[in-house]
């Protein structure tokens, strides 16, 4: 039995900011997107996904490892977590007040709605009523 070495394809999806930085990528390099895009295929099945990207400049300490690594103040740290607590309350009360308009919203009834355009109306008859 014969194998035959038939292509497949295979579809990303990008934003449209990332799809134009590839097809300037492609431009400088000049090459086809197609090409950048199996390339990059080729070059992750290759290194059996082991692929990762990093800047053209070399690192310039040598103690740095890759990804580099940065110190955050815990004054930082601190205020993430608080932003984080208060980001947490305001949901829990954003969803609170949509419960509470739900509420009104279903004991409110079409026999209660009054609408202006009906008030305005009935003062115009009432006015010419008293002429």
């Amino acid at each position: 039995m014969r194998k035959t070495n038939k292509n497949k394809t295979i579809s990303f999806r990008v934003n449209e900011q990332t799809f134009e930085s590839l097809q300037h990528i492609a431009k400088e390099n000049g090459m086809s997107l197609s090409t950048v895009f199996r390339d990059y295929v080729r070059m992750f099945v290759e290194r059996r996904g082991q692929v990762r990207v990093v800047p053209e400049d070399p690192l310039t300490d040598s103690d740095a490892g890759f990804p580099p690594r940065i110190e955050v103040p815990t004054s930082f740290l601190r205020d993430h977590e608080r932003l984080e607590l208060e980001a947490g309350h305001l949901r829990e009360q954003l969803a609170e007040y949509k419960r509470y308009i739900s509420a009104l919203r279903e004991r409110e009834s079409e026999s209660e709605v009054i609408f202006l355009e009906d008030l305005d109306a009935e003062n115009d008859a009432i006015d010419s009523w008293n002429i």
